[in-house]
């Protein structure tokens, strides 16, 4: 069976994947989401580079629960892949960069043996991947909060893309956790 790429967000009751300074402090983190069986459903994080440079490595203070510090763990041993127009090779910590031909590059990682594959961001990456086609599967977990300004999930998106529902949960925390498959554009 060949591996999904599942984009997996968090996203403002009004469409923002981040504040107007970048911050996430809104973002609920909760155990009863189950974001370690996500982890546990791939083996592979696409990223791109000023996400890659924010959490590529980012390391959880002492301050963070356990179970921050169990999700940073396993995002860790992931196999990573940039994408960049600049960056080249691999750096220290094992990441593949990739500079062009994204579809080719994704489509030979989709066909290779493994488990499925996060796409994590950032907003022009996922444009990007949204105008190739190239996800499989959204999911976006809505949080109870308005921005009013930040920066948009789906900024610069000009063709309508229809999707289908295929699973719905309300956590305790007032997230909502919307999962659709594409249907292609």
């Amino acid at each position: 069976m060949k591996r999904k790429i599942i984009l997996d967000l968090a996203v403002t009751l009004d469409g923002f994947i981040e504040g107007k300074n970048g911050e996430i402090d809104w973002c609920i983190m909760d155990a009863e989401m189950g974001f370690l069986h996500f982890l546990n459903q791939i083996d592979t994080i696409l990223y791109g580079r000023k996400s890659y440079d924010l959490w590529g490595q980012f390391t959880p203070g002492i301050e963070q629960s356990e179970m921050e510090k169990e999700i940073w763990e396993q995002v860790h041993r992931k196999e990573k892949y940039v994408f960049s127009r600049t960056q080249q090779g691999t750096d220290d910590h094992q990441a593949i960069f990739v500079n062009e031909n994204i579809l080719e590059a994704v489509n030979r990682l989709k066909s290779k043996p493994g488990k499925d594959i996060w796409l994590y961001g950032g907003a022009s990456l996922v444009t990007t991947f949204i105008d190739l086609g190239l996800v499989d599967e959204f999911r976006l977990s809505v949080h109870p909060v308005i921005l009013g300004e930040g920066k948009p999930l789906f900024a610069d998106r000009k063709r309508r893309l229809r999707l289908q529902l295929v699973h719905a949960k309300t956590f305790s925390s007032g997230v909502v956790q919307l999962i659709y498959h594409s249907h292609g554009n």
